[in-house]
């Protein structure tokens, strides 16, 4: 049998994802037929969700240099300038990940990973994690598979609030949709964030002292098993019901809540001792992936020694134990000469072993000048090849072939704004997500300003004794992406931009999740690449921190592909932004609730006949197609511009985006939001029937501020005019048509908990 069958028997056997050229091209590397480490290694490295190889050319458009970006794109989590305090300066440290094969296999697994992958992200950049969001997208709750949507959503959410408050970090809100494109696969997006001393920044590379000194690779944390085997492959292949389950990692939120402290106290005193250092988390691909990734972007190679590993399952083959994905283990490359009293803090000081029987912290690696990947168990050489050649990953330019989806406008738009609002409102798409939110702890750091749903953003304060805001938001609609994928990148981009300024917030940086099918579909790879366009396009055009002399940087960011199930039925487009912004001073910032009875509401922005994908067309004509909103960036920068002006003035007393339902749904948001005891409304100056001035999604704003504070603007730009009026009758009404919201009230808060829980349809 010659080599190339051999290599046919192994893929099948094993069941990897690589392809027979890229196993020809690492059999090339190493000379011979690869070892099943060697394999396993490859397998995972050149797969979509750790090489890009379909993307990365795409992505190269993206913006993400800025005059306040640390660190880009390329290392765990982007970093960016936020302020100084005290005398000591602050970065912002993002990430954005994906979680979506695993939460549909097992949602509470998944989506708890998840969670936690994306948290060690952050953590291992040196920065103390203040916050995570998570945006999510399910299958229709009451549709032909709603049973099985409504199970992934229970588990999904349990996932979330059992982790994140396990751990102790706040979850900031999200963004959650119901698609029928996601009965078969549902999209779980999750950020982190948090933040470092501008001088205590940490990296995910051997230091350039390595190259002159002895370094080696602790290890620490949990003890190694075989779950997570084969978890990236898993991420970059079809979705099929047989999917095996063991691809899926398991979680430990109190563990990872010491071995953070413990990391802390490690990296502290190497800091201290101004030591050089690396430092990574175990995700994809596990310990092969972070050896091999610490040396080859420090320019060394590695000797690895799978026999120095705590493991908690004997017996483990060596490609199990190099690449299963175990969660809560970081990697640290330290000169030998310290390596001792590190080890001490971890087990003596921390003791791991105690706490998790089996874990702890061990040598298990050597840098070395040779630029090799060599791995040793039980004495034999298991795994020998090029460092760089694991890590350079595989380019693929992929075809792709336009694939617009005709125009196609409903027959008529009749409007009846009591009964179209009441429909709105009380969808899975328009209700209150209070019921989800609910269950997670959004205040537990004691940071948190804005909670969810009480402005557009969320809202904390991380740095104790500075003044300085952090506002955060994510978007995607699902309803643009099947309709004009280009815009639906765009509008992700803007709809968190405005999120975050109607806050008072200036955005200095965001992070994308693109999650699409097969990228080896013509059709999808058009898909992709129109939406990577409109997210470059919209930040380019969003950079109002620098006034437009730099454009909003993505800093960090995953591409998700193969999000499908067995029977080839796509996911519907899904580019998803999330935008961080900063104000100054966090008691300026401004809420979505109405305040004071004969106050005015502004409207910012044009009202345009473009109701494709709306919540209109959706929930009151049971039509799905249409012209989407254009994106306008100038007028997008200059509505914001306006808006942050406002805010600085101190004369927006609200403020609320105009998206999904147009104004009028928004007016009556911003009456929603108020308290109980002080119950506001709007009524409209107009007796509007017109399905374009109430309901279509074009971007704009709505502003609450005083008669006397309008009249005092000295130029009122084209784009504002005023709209109403707020009341304390609470209702939005005209003078020929009215909804009592007391009416809808108790409905719309607890619509998704009597369909999600109590499968109430």
């Amino acid at each position: 049998m010659d080599l190339r069958d051999k290599l046919k028997d192994v893929i099948r056997e094993r069941g990897l994802a690589m392809t027979l050229q890229e196993s020809e091209k690492l059999a090339g590397y190493v000379g011979r037929m690869p070892t099943p480490l060697e394999l396993h290694l490859f397998d995972t490295m050149w797969s979509e969700h750790c090489s890009y190889k379909s993307s990365k050319p795409v992505l190269a458009q993206l913006p993400t240099q800025a005059s306040n970006v640390v660190v880009g794109p390329g290392e765990d989590a982007g970093i960016v300038r936020f302020c100084t305090c005290d005398g000591v300066d602050w970065d912002l440290v993002v990430a954005h990940e994906s979680h979506n094969h695993p939460s549909q296999v097992l949602p509470v697994e998944g989506a708890a990973t998840g969670i936690g992958g994306i948290v060690r992200d952050v953590y291992c950049m040196g920065a103390n994690v203040t916050g995570s969001l998570d945006l999510l997208r399910f299958g229709n709750p009451t549709g032909v598979s709603g049973e099985r949507a409504r199970a992934i959503c229970r588990g999904v959410i349990e996932g979330i609030w059992k982790y994140g408050n396990a751990l102790g970090v706040p979850n900031l809100g999200g963004d959650t949709r119901f698609h029928e494109g996601y009965d078969d696969n549902c999209l779980v997006n999750v950020v982190a964030l948090g933040f470092v001393r501008h001088d205590r920044i940490a990296h995910s590379f051997v230091p350039e002292e390595a190259h002159t000194e002895k370094y080696v690779l602790i290890l620490a944390g949990k003890s190694t098993d075989d779950t997570g085997f084969g978890g990236a492959t898993f991420a970059s292949a079809d979705l099929s019901d047989l999917t095996e389950k063991g691809a899926v990692q398991v979680a430990d939120p109190f563990l990872k809540r010491v071995l953070s402290e413990a990391n802390r106290t490690v990296l502290d005193m190497l800091f201290e001792k101004e030591i050089p250092f690396g430092f990574k988390d175990l995700g994809a691909g596990g310990i092969a992936c972070v050896t091999s990734e610490l040396a080859a972007h420090g320019g060394l190679g590695i000797h690895v020694d799978l026999d120095e590993v705590l493991v908690s399952i004997q017996g483990l083959p060596p490609e199990v134990i190099a690449c299963a994905e175990t969660q809560e283990r970081y990697g640290l490359a330290i000169p030998e000469s310290i390596a001792e009293e590190v080890l001490e803090i971890y087990n003596k000081s921390f003791e791991l072993p105690r706490l998790f029987p089996g874990g702890g912290a061990s040598i298990i690696g050597r840098f070395t000048k040779d630029p090799v990947y060599r791995v040793i168990h039980r004495g034999i050489e298991v795994a020998c090849a090029p460092v760089n050649c694991i890590t350079e990953g595989i380019v693929y330019n992929r075809e792709w072939k336009s694939s617009p989806i005709p125009l196609i406008e409903p027959d008529s738009r009749p409007v009846d704004p009591p009964s179209d609002l009441k429909k709105m409102l009380l969808s899975p798409d328009g209700a209150s997500r209070s019921p989800i939110w609910s269950y997670y702890d959004s205040e537990v750091q004691g940071t948190t300003h804005f909670r969810p749903g009480e402005a557009d953003a969320c809202v904390t304060v991380p740095i104790k004794g500075c003044k300085a805001g952090l506002a955060v938001s994510g978007d995607g609609n699902p309803w643009y992406g099947q309709l004009e994928p280009f815009l639906a990148g765009a509008h992700a981009v803007g709809e968190a931009v405005r999120n975050v300024v109607a806050t008072g917030a200036v955005p200095i940086a965001a992070t994308d999740c693109l999650n699409y099918g097969n990228p080896e579909k013509p059709d999808v790879f058009w898909q992709f690449r129109q939406g990577v366009e409109g997210i470059a396009h919209a930040c380019r055009n969003l950079g109002l921190e620098s006034e437009g002399e730099h454009p909003l940087p993505i800093v960090s960011g995953n591409v998700s592909f193969y999000n499908q199930s067995s029977s080839g039925g796509s996911i519907p487009p899904s580019p998803i932004v999330a935008v961080f912004g900063r104000i100054d001073d966090f008691t300026r910032a401004t809420d979505l609730s109405l305040k004071t009875p004969g106050n005015i509401i502004i409207l910012i922005g044009p009202r345009e006949d473009e109701l494709g994908g709306s919540l209109y067309y959706r929930s009151c004509l049971e039509h799905s197609g249409g012209k989407v909103p254009l994106f306008r960036g100038e007028l997008e920068y200059e509505m914001a511009r306006f808006v942050l002006d406002c805010a600085e003035a101190g004369i927006s007393q609200s403020v609320h985006d105009i998206s999904e339902g147009g104004l009028a749904l928004a007016a009556v948001e911003m009456a929603l939001a108020t308290r109980k005891d002080a119950r506001r409304g709007v009524i409209l100056e107009k007796g509007f029937a017109d399905p374009v001035i109430l309901y279509s999604e074009t971007p704009g704003y709505l502003i609450e501020m005083s008669p006397e504070d309008w009249e005092g603007i000295s130029a009122k730009p084209d784009f504002a005019a005023i709209v109403g009026k707020v009341t304390d009758d609470f209702s939005i009404s005209s003078d020929i048509w009215k909804l009592e919201l007391s009416e809808v009230l108790e409905e719309y808060t607890t619509l998704l908990d009597r369909i999600i829980w109590r499968e109430e349809l």
